[in-house]
């Protein structure tokens, strides 16, 4: 099958203006939307080093996020958002670990119930 549906993209690119430094970024998340941009810049900015956070959809029709991170000190952008990354799926296995439980208790208590 030829075509732009056969194409691989990366999910994730590093765009730096000429002459920036490597604290300075802006990361496009193909196939991402406000689902992960929003949650993500809120891990990333609890990061004490990181300056400035945010991100933009370009379009309606894109399926694709800009991520900017700034930070300060000399850490890497991409150090910013690898530990964002981690952060939240450690929140979110929590949440889930947390959410599987509560259902195992529900079940044994309605299981106790109907006896």
């Amino acid at each position: 099958m030829a075509g732009a549906e056969s194409e691989k993209r990366p999910v994730l690119e590093m765009v730096q203006a000429d002459g920036a430094d490597e604290g300075c970024v802006t990361f496009v998340l193909h196939e991402e939307d406000h689902t992960l941009g929003n949650s993500l810049r809120y891990m990333v900015m609890k990061n004490p080093d990181v300056d400035f956070c945010g991100y933009s959809i370009t379009h309606p029709s894109e399926s694709k996020i800009n991520f900017r991170i700034q930070t300060r000190g000399g850490l890497p952008a991409a150090e910013a958002l690898r530990k964002g990354l981690d952060d939240l799926s450690d929140a979110s296995k929590h949440v889930l670990q947390t959410f599987e439980t509560q259902v195992k208790e529900f079940r044994l208590k309605q299981g106790e119930a109907m006896e």
